[in-house]
C-alpha cells in the first residue's frame, strides 16, 4: 500500500538522472590538458643572390625632336596663283614642281629684255664701225678728231647699253624662274596656305607653304651645369669636340620601350644659358621612314664609353629606404633576418648596381619584404638567377646603366 508521502522521493529521483548529462558534459572536457599557445612558423620570403654583370654607365636627357631643315615656300613675285602641283602631306622630292603663278607677264619681259640686247648690239656695230672709218681718215686727215672722239663715245656707251640689256633679261629670266616654286630638298610639305586663283606676292612675299627634311632629324637636349663637368670627363670630350667625337646616343619615344634609335651627338652650345644654366646638345639620328616627326617628345640616352666594369646587381624592388639611407634585407644561415645597408649605383632596366654593403654570397629577400622582420627569422624560398640579356652593338659584353648623379 503506497502512501502520500513517498511521492516526492520518486521526483527528486527523476530530477537527478535529469541533471546526469549535463553534468557529464562539464565535467569530460576538464578532464583533458589544457590548451597551449603555438606561434606561427616563420613566413616565406623569396631570396636570391646579386649577380655580377659587366656594365657600362649613361645618362639620360629629355629633348624634342626637330627637323634638321625646314624652309617656308614664300611667292617671291607677283601674280595669281594658276596650279598646285602636290596634295596636302605628301612626300616630295627635291627640285620638285609644287606651285605655278601667273608667267605670262614676266615672259613678255624676258622677250622686251632680249629685244634690247639685239637693238643695243646693232648700235654698238655700227659705232665700232664707224669708229674704224674715222680713224682713218683722220689719219689721212679727212675729217676731224672731234667725229672720231664722237663715235667712240658712241661705241663705249653702246656696249654698256648691251651689258645693262643683259643684266635686265638675266633679271627677267630670274622672275620667270620665281613663278614656278619648286621642292629645296627630300622631305615633306604641309598643307597649302593659298588656293588657286588668289593673287600673291603683292606688296610681300606670299607664304605659300611648309617643306620639312626629316630624314635625318634633330634631337635637342640640355644638360645642366652641375652634371656637364662630370659628363665631359667621363666622355673624355669637351663642348668644342663634340662634333667631331661622335658620341654614340640612343632614343626612345614616348610610345616606345627602350631606346631603339641609335645616332651621335653632332652639337654642343657655346656657352650655358645664364636663365637656366644649362648646356644645348644635340643628337642627330636616321629617320628613312619618317614616322619620327618633329615636334615630339624624345628621351634621350648618352652612353659614356670606358665606364664598363663588373657590378654586383639586384633587383631595384628589393632596395628600401628610411631615415639611415637605403638598405637590403638579407637571410642569414640561421634564417635570421638582417638589415643591412647599401649604396646603390646605377639602374639597369629593373635591377640596380650595388656599390657597397653586398656580396656575391648573400641571400637579399627579393619578394615578401612586407613579412620579412629585421631580427626576426624567415623561410627562404632560394630563387634562381635571371638568365643576361643578349647583348648588341659595340659593347657586347656591357649593359647600359643609367649613371645617378647627385
Amino acid at each position: 500500500m503506497t502512501t502520500v508521502g513517498s511521492r516526492p522521493s520518486i521526483g527528486r529521483k527523476f530530477k537527478l538522472i535529469a541533471w546526469l548529462p549535463i553534468c557529464a558534459f562539464l565535467v569530460i572536457p576538464g578532464c583533458g590538458e589544457r590548451n597551449v599557445y603555438a606561434p606561427p612558423p616563420p613566413p616565406n620570403v623569396t631570396v636570391s643572390q646579386p649577380e655580377l654583370r659587366t656594365v657600362a654607365d649613361y645618362m639620360e636627357f629629355t629633348g624634342n625632336t626637330q627637323a634638321i631643315n625646314t624652309v617656308e615656300l614664300r611667292a617671291r613675285v607677283q601674280g595669281y596663283l594658276e596650279k598646285v602641283y602636290f596634295q596636302d602631306g605628301d612626300a616630295v622630292k627635291k627640285g620638285q614642281r609644287l606651285f605655278l603663278i601667273q608667267q605670262d607677264t614676266y615672259q613678255a619681259q624676258l622677250n622686251q629684255a632680249e629685244a634690247q640686247i639685239l637693238q643695243q648690239k646693232a648700235n654698238l656695230e655700227h659705232a665700232t664701225v664707224e669708229t674704224a672709218r674715222f680713224t682713218k681718215l683722220v689719219e689721212k686727215k679727212a675729217a676731224s678728231q672731234t667725229d672720231l672722239d664722237n663715235w667712240r663715245f658712241q661705241r663705249d656707251a653702246f656696249q654698256a647699253a648691251v651689258m645693262a640689256a643683259e643684266a635686265n633679261r638675266d633679271l627677267a629670266k630670274l622672275n620667270l624662274d620665281y613663278t614656278t616654286v619648286t621642292s629645296p630638298f627630300d622631305g615633306r610639305i604641309g598643307r597649302r596656305l593659298v588656293d588657286p586663283g588668289n593673287l600673291v606676292g603683292a606688296g610681300e612675299f606670299t607664304s605659300l607653304a611648309q617643306v620639312n627634311q626629316i630624314d635625318p632629324l634633330y634631337v635637342y637636349f640640355t644638360i645642366n651645369e652641375r652634371d656637364l663637368p662630370g659628363f665631359m670627363g667621363e666622355t673624355r670630350i669637351t663642348a668644342a669636340s663634340a662634333e667631331k667625337k661622335k658620341l654614340p646616343l640612343s632614343l626612345g619615344l614616348a610610345n616606345e620601350a627602350g631606346y631603339p634609335h641609335e645616332g651621335h651627338l653632332d652639337f654642343a652650345a657655346i656657352s650655358l644659358s645664364s636663365t637656366t644654366g644649362t648646356l644645348e646638345l644635340r643628337g642627330v639620328f636616321p629617320n628613312p621612314d619618317g614616322k619620327i616627326l618633329p615636334g615630339l617628345f624624345a628621351r634621350v640616352r648618352a652612353n659614356i664609353a670606358g665606364s664598363e666594369k663588373p657590378s654586383l646587381v639586384i633587383p631595384e624592388a628589393a632596395i628600401g629606404y628610411d631615415q639611415l639611407g637605403a638598405y637590403v634585407l638579407v637571410v642569414g644561415s640561421d634564417n635570421l633576418v638582417e638589415r643591412r645597408s647599401v649604396k646603390p649605383g646605377a639602374r639597369l632596366d629593373s635591377l640596380r648596381v650595388v656599390r657597397e654593403g653586398l656580396t656575391g654570397e648573400d641571400w637579399v629577400v627579393v619578394n615578401g619584404l612586407m613579412q620579412a622582420v629585421p631580427g626576426r627569422p624567415a623561410t627562404p624560398v632560394r630563387k634562381p638567377p635571371a638568365p643576361e640579356p643578349e647583348k648588341t652593338g659595340a659593347m657586347p659584353r656591357a649593359n647600359h646603366a643609367r649613371k645617378d648623379v647627385s
